[in-house]
C-alpha cells in the first residue's frame, strides 16, 4: 500500500471513530490517536524522509491538507457536543415564571424612573394617555413636523447627531407630537386629545454639572375645541405642586420654539442653592425646566388636524433636571455614572 492510499485510510477511520464519538473523553482519545505525538496522521509525516524529493512533495502536501482537515473536524464537532449538553442543561432545568413578584424585592428604581412614574400617575389621574417616541425618528419628525424646517435657525441650537441611513437621534420628545397627532387624529367635541410621552433624548453638548449629552425629558399635549393657556397654567401647577408636595418658586418668561406660538420658558428656583447661586444653576438661581406654548398651527396642520377649529398646548419637561431639584442632585453626571452605591439609595 502507497502512502497515499494509507492516507485514505487514516482519513476514513478518523471519519468514522469521529461520528461515533459521544464525549468529550472520546474527542481527546480520537485526537491523541490521529494527531497526537504517536497518531497516525503524525507517523505519516515522519514517513516522509523515505520517500524521494518528488514524492515527499506530493506526499508532504497530501498529509499537511489530512492534518489541517482533523485539527479542523475536532474543533467544529467538539463545539457542537457543547451546544447539545448546553441545550440538554436547558431542556432539563426547573421551570419557574419570571412574572411571579419576589417575596423581598431586589434592587432598586433609577431616580429619574421614580419622578417619571411619579408624573405619569400624575397625569392618568387626569385622563392623559402615556405614549412612548422612539429614540431614533426621521428628520421630518425631529424638525419639519414640528415646523422647523431645513435651515432654520432654531437646528443650530441643538447639536444633533445623524446617523449613516439618514434618521437622527431624537434631541427632543416633540419629535412623537406628529406620529401621536396623526395615530388619534382629531378630538372629538367635548373630549379633548390629552397625551404624555416621556423618553430619552441625545444632543451633542459639552458635559458640565447641568448638561449631558444623553438625557431625559417628558412633553405633554393636550389638542381640543377651546383649549387656551388657561388650561395650560392650570395643568403646570398641578404638576410641580404633586411632585414636589410643596410650593415651589418659579417665573413664566416669554421663550422662542418653532412649534409653539405664544411660547414660554417656566424656570424653577434652584432647589440646590435656594436661588442664591451655585454651578449648577450657573450663578443665576434658576433653571430652565418646562418649555411650553400654544401648538403653533403649522404644526397643528402637519398633524391632521385642522388649526381653525381646535387649538392645543404642549409642554416639555426636563426629567433629568426635575429629579435633580427633587433630590438636591449638584452633578447632573451622577444619573449615567452607574454608581449603584449612590443610585440605590432613591426609593419611589
Amino acid at each position: 500500500m502507497n502512502m497515499l492510499e494509507n492516507l485514505e485510510r487514516i482519513k476514513a477511520q478518523f471519519n468514522e471513530e469521529l461520528n461515533a464519538a459521544s464525549s468529550k473523553e472520546e474527542l481527546e482519545r480520537i485526537r491523541v490517536s490521529f494527531l497526537g505525538k504517536k497518531g497516525l496522521v503524525t507517523e505519516e509525516l515522519k514517513n516522509l524522509r523515505n520517500l524521494d524529493a518528488e514524492a515527499k512533495k506530493t506526499a508532504g502536501m497530501q498529509v499537511n491538507i489530512l492534518k489541517a482537515e482533523c485539527e479542523k473536524a475536532i474543533v467544529e464537532y467538539q463545539k457542537l457536543m457543547e451546544e447539545k449538553e448546553y441545550q440538554k442543561e436547558i431542556e432539563s432545568a426547573e421551570r419557574y415564571d419570571y412574572s411571579i413578584p419576589s417575596e423581598k424585592p431586589v434592587g432598586t428604581l433609577h431616580p429619574i424612573t421614580i419622578v417619571q412614574r411619579q408624573i405619569e400617575n400624575i397625569f392618568i389621574t387626569m385622563g392623559f394617555i402615556i405614549e412612548d417616541g422612539l429614540e431614533i425618528q426621521t428628520e421630518f419628525n425631529n424638525f419639519e413636523g414640528v415646523n422647523i424646517p431645513k435651515n432654520h435657525p432654531a437646528r443650530d441650537m441643538q447639536d444633533t447627531y445623524y446617523l449613516e441611513n439618514g434618521q437622527v437621534l431624537k434631541t427632543h420628545t416633540s419629535a412623537a407630537q406628529n406620529t401621536i397627532m396623526r395615530k388619534y387624529g382629531a378630538p372629538k367635541p367635548g373630549e379633548p386629545l390629552k397625551v404624555l410621552f416621556p423618553g430619552r433624548c441625545f444632543r451633542n453638548e459639552n458635559i458640565d454639572a447641568s448638561h449631558e449629552n444623553t438625557f431625559f425629558q417628558l412633553e405633554g399635549m393636550m389638542i381640543g375645541d377651546d383649549i387656551s393657556i388657561s388650561n395650560l397654567i392650570y395643568f403646570m401647577k398641578v404638576l410641580l405642586t404633586e411632585v414636589f408636595e410643596r410650593e415651589v418658586k418659579v417665573r413664566l418668561r416669554p421663550g422662542f420654539f418653532p412649534f409653539v406660538e405664544p411660547g414660554f420658558e417656566l424656570d424653577i428656583n434652584c432647589a440646590i442653592c435656594g436661588g442664591v447661586g451655585c454651578p449648577t444653576c450657573k450663578q443665576s438661581g434658576w433653571l430652565e425646566l418646562l418649555p411650553c406654548g400654544m401648538i403653533h398651527p403649522n404644526v397643528l396642520r402637519l398633524g391632521g388636524i385642522d388649526p381653525d377649529k381646535y387649538t392645543g398646548f404642549a409642554f416639555g419637561l426636563g426629567l433629568t433636571r426635575l429629579a435633580m431639584m427633587k433630590y438636591n442632585i449638584k452633578d447632573i453626571r451622577l444619573f449615567n455614572s452607574g454608581n449603584l452605591k449612590q443610585l440605590k439609595q432613591f426609593t419611589l
